[in-house]
């Protein structure tokens, strides 16, 4: 496929549609046209969460559920309104499923934590992946330090996938938690974790599931009920809506026999110098003042998406990730990791001969914003024998001229550093 058939894709048009929703897009970067591919990592605002973020600071702020005056009252509704939204856009069962945190990473760490350090023993056995974030990670090797629990990880197999035959080897009498990223951060792989939660359930039922969906809720319509795991995490900051707000969903029946991850105010029922008690949850897991103007612009950006329609999302992204990959393909050098199918709007790659970094400072003097490093999975990058990639992921305002632009720009550094 050549670079011209790309820029005279005839869907350009509808690609470019939202765009204009995003505020900061609108400003060159190096004095050229931005093009922004970092989505993965962080996404752009949209005009209705900035407002909205606005709103609640200039003419209704004030802490919430304690006040009894008018405007506190008020938003303490709002944000609460707010978490039965995030109930119903991953089909969680109720709003008291659904724990405020500040990004997945605490979200992973209280799961780590509270019902980790309650429930598992020395000799107990998790099982992780390797293509996990690290933040899934590091976690559970502090939980292995303090109390020696075992972790095994499933690895990757030819296609650049999961091996989930292997998977089904690493399930012992001693399993006890399996937590596996529903779509890889590096790579944009979509796990077949449908198929690692059912092997799990027919195995025992009571090993807990984890999954990691700060990826997949961006990218698909998810439902938790139906994927039927334990809990599920994602970050706000990447759903286009700031950061400092994350959110875990918990099985009530466990959530409510976990104990508290953090010790504040607002998480407690009574407390005296001898003993304290606490809140039911998700009250017991949100200790101190929360992130009340982040949770607001959080149901924005869900309501944004929403209004957009995710099958919407996932066919208008599915087509200009094809786009992408065509046109990388046609770089000389070029090596694409992971999966050719089972794949969303994350391109992870090399070019013989280049460095990584080398390619991503020409890149951003071309005004195309990607990353260049390990993306947080160091394992993930010694299994696939590289120290880093270049990443380019996509987002809804995406556009054929974001593509071009990356092309053009990886056409340069060719030229430049070869």
């Amino acid at each position: 496929m050549s670079f011209k058939t790309i820029a005279n894709d005839p869907n350009a048009a509808l690609l470019r549609s939202f765009r204009n929703d995003f505020p900061a897009l609108s400003y060159p970067m190096n004095a050229k046209r931005l093009a922004y591919l970092d989505t993965a990592s962080s996404a752009q605002k949209p005009k209705s969460v900035i407002a909205a973020m606005d709103r609640v600071m200039q003419t209704g702020y004030s802490n919430i559920h304690r006040g009894l005056y008018k405007i506190s009252q008020d938003l303490t509704a709002e944000f609460e309104d707010v978490r039965q939204s995030v109930a119903d856009f991953i089909g969680a069962s109720a709003s008291r499923e659904i724990i405020f945190t500040r990004n997945t990473t605490e979200a992973i760490n209280l799961v780590a934590q509270s019902w980790g350090r309650t429930y598992l023993k020395a000799g107990d056995e998790i099982i992780l992946s390797a293509m996990e974030h690290h933040a899934n990670i590091v976690s559970w090797q502090i939980l292995r330090d303090q109390i020696g629990i075992v972790i095994k990880i499933i690895p990757l197999n030819a296609q650049g996938g999961l091996d989930v035959g292997a998977f089904q080897k690493l399930l012992t009498a001693k399993t006890k938690f399996v937590g596996v990223v529903h779509i890889s951060n590096a790579l944009g792989t979509i796990n077949p974790v449908e198929d690692i939660i059912r092997m799990t359930r027919a195995h025992d039922p009571e090993i807990k599931i984890l999954i990691d969906g700060s990826q997949s809720v961006v990218h698909a319509k998810v439902n938790v009920q139906a994927l039927d795991c334990d809990f599920f995490t994602f970050t706000g900051h990447k759903l286009y809506g700031p950061t400092g707000i994350g959110v875990l969903y918990g099985r009530y029946d466990i959530l409510e026999h976990m104990p508290p991850y953090q010790g504040g105010g607002d998480m407690i029922e009574r407390v005296t110098f001898e003993a304290s008690t606490f809140k039911l949850p998700p009250a017991r897991f949100e200790a101190g003042t929360p992130a009340i103007v982040q949770v607001i612009g959080l149901g924005a950006a869900m309501d944004y998406m929403n209004k957009m329609g995710m099958d919407t999302i996932a066919a208008r992204e599915a087509q200009l990730n094809t786009i992408m990959l065509d046109g990388l393909k046609t770089i000389k050098g070029m090596k694409i990791f992971g999966p050719e199918t089972a794949r969303t709007g994350i391109a992870s790659f090399t070019i013989e001969g280049l460095n990584i970094s080398d390619v991503a400072s020409v890149l951003d003097q071309c005004g195309v914003a990607v990353r260049a490093g390990h993306h947080c999975c160091m394992p993930l990058m010694q299994a696939l024998g590289v120290e880093g990639t270049l990443r380019a992921s996509l987002g809804v305002y995406s556009t054929i001229d974001d593509v071009n632009q990356l092309i053009a720009g990886l056409n340069k550094a060719q030229e430049m550093l070869a």
